[in-house]
């Protein structure tokens, strides 16, 4: 075993500067999935989609994510940090370039699944780094530059997705193929300025079979939701199968994870208190505000009849919530070095922002829907980094890639259980709706679609693209009547964590509890 360590800590200078590389590879990661958030309803139906192929192409990312995370972060504990960042930036650009090309739906499912295995590294390997760069009680006012980067991609995303496909030169692929040449300057800048301690061990034993099955367990469940009650019923052979693979497959996950000399989800961290309440309100939050946000692009267009461009500008108070409440709340928790109000505080603004979004439907004033979408920036910026933090400050520096990882891990999974049930239940939703639009306006089920997606409403009859508009404008409360009541699990386990101080080492000093490290101020 070896390992090598940083002579003294890195400066404020130094750390702005590997820093900045960072959060550009952050922003790659993001705009990657912001931009397409508006930019899908015209793609899908560019490629003749369905709504469940809508629900897929983000749910491979997310669940191709999920399962690669917890093993980056391992492999963060183990080797060079800088070049796993830099492995998984090429992984991301090689999936871009060929979702890029796709010329159909399920190729394009294909592509961002192989994508989301660079997006997995990102968004573990960015907080792994960070954490080993900066001690938890000063990582609130970077996590604050964080939140800023992040709310300028996801502000920035939605608009240039919009302008891309509104731009008849440019087109739906060049939504995949403009965030290449900033992963190349993300690239670049890393290898002159990221320089990191690297741990080395002999020996070393990565969980692959861990994380296969708990990625096959996840997988098994999320395709039964996409299709019960419409292929299927809810009570027959195919539910006992899915189902009961899915279980067993998760249940033995839990015992290879339990026995693995490197395991990808560490129990002994995840039993902790603060961990184990962390993971909770991870989920519950990822649940939400995913499965939430997906759909609001969707909403815009679809639902209102609005161009991406303008469904762009129009989920701005969402991001701007992020902005403000990121930069502002990491500043607080800095200063103040207490965390837990603060992330019950968030979480509690996001069951009040889903809440009223609940209500709304396809003539709802715009006035009140950017009041509650301004509601849920707010409460996602202030509790999902957060959640990170305070697991960063309850593990020794040696457990912070693989603590990171696992919250990143299931937050993620809470994210692709969000967008795939929450899409299951708009898919059905909408075909009720549908249903009941051709019925009242006297026409036959189907008619008027001659097998073109509902999601290319250029190519439906005017008739046809009103009942569509109000289908999908009205059944989109719905899903966020449900994002509101998982949100309100992430305000019980917020509650539930013990308050604690932010500690002022990059390691922990003693074998003691964190929480004894007091706070300077209140």
């Amino acid at each position: 075993m070896s390992q090598t360590k940083t002579e003294e800590p890195m400066s404020h200078r130094q750390i702005l500067e590997a820093l900045s590389g960072l959060l550009l590879v952050l922003f790659v990661a993001m705009v990657s999935s912001t931009i397409v958030s508006t930019a899908l309803p015209k793609i899908i139906g560019a490629l003749n989609g369905t709504q469940g192929q809508y629900t897929w192409v983000v749910t491979a990312t997310l669940l191709t994510a999920t399962a690669s995370t917890p093993i980056w972060g391992k492999l963060s504990d183990l080797y060079s940090k800088k070049l796993l960042v830099q492995i998984s930036i090429v992984i991301f650009v090689v999936g871009s370039i060929v979702a890029g090309l796709a010329q159909n739906a399920g190729e394009l499912i294909a592509a961002r699944a192989f994508q989301g295995i660079g997006v997995g590294g990102l968004q573990a390997l960015v907080q792994v780094v960070i954490a080993a760069m900066i001690p938890p009680r000063e990582r609130g006012r970077y996590n604050g530059y964080l939140g800023g980067v992040m709310a300028v991609a996801t502000v920035g995303g939605p608009l240039l997705g919009g302008v891309i496909v509104d731009t008849s030169w440019l087109g739906w692929r060049w939504c995949f193929f403009v965030g290449v040449p900033i992963a190349v300057i993300a690239l670049i800048v890393l290898q002159k300025t990221l320089h990191v301690a690297t741990l080395r061990r002999d020996n070393v034993r990565i969980d692959y079979l861990g994380a296969s099955l708990i990625a096959a367990g996840v997988s098994t469940l999320l395709i039964w939701v996409s299709f019960v009650d419409g292929s299927f019923a809810w009570l027959s052979w195919q539910t006992f199968a899915m189902v009961g693979a899915g279980l067993v497959l998760l249940a033995l996950a839990v015992l290879v994870e339990a026995r693995a000399a490197e395991p990808v989800v560490p129990l002994d961290i995840v039993r902790q208190r603060t961990t184990a309440l962390s993971i909770v309100a991870s989920l519950a939050v990822g649940m939400a505000m995913f499965g939430g946000a997906v759909f609001l692009g969707q909403y815009f267009q679809i639902g209102r009849g609005y161009t991406p461009t303008e469904a762009g500008l129009l989920t701005i108070p969402l991001m701007a919530g992020v902005l403000g409440a990121s930069i502002v709340v990491g500043r607080l928790i800095t200063r103040s070095g207490n965390i837990k109000p603060y992330i019950v505080a968030g979480t509690v603004v996001l069951v009040l922002g889903f809440a009223a979004l609940a209500t709304i439907d396809h003539e709802t004033s715009l006035v009140f829907v950017g009041a509650a979408m301004l509601l849920v920036g707010i409460g996602v910026g202030s509790s999902m980094q957060n959640l990170v933090l305070a697991v960063q400050n309850t593990v020794p520096l040696k457990d912070i890639g693989a603590a990171s990882s696992t919250i990143a891990f299931f937050r993620s999974l809470g994210g692709t259980i969000g967008v795939s049930v929450l899409g299951a239940v708009l898919a059905r939703r909408v075909t009720e709706n549908i249903a009941h639009g051709l019925a009242a306006a006297g026409a036959p089920a189907g008619a008027g679609s001659s097998g073109t997606s509902n999601l290319n409403l250029n190519a439906l009859p005017p008739a046809m693209q009103h009942i569509v508009r109000a289908a999908y404008g009205d059944a989109t409360g719905h899903i966020f009547l449900i994002s509101a009541g998982i949100a309100i699990v992430g305000v019980i386990a917020a509650a539930l964590m013990k308050p604690t101080a932010l500690r002022s080492t990059l390691d922990l000093t003693a074998p003691t509890e964190p929480e004894k490290v007091p706070a300077t101020t209140r």
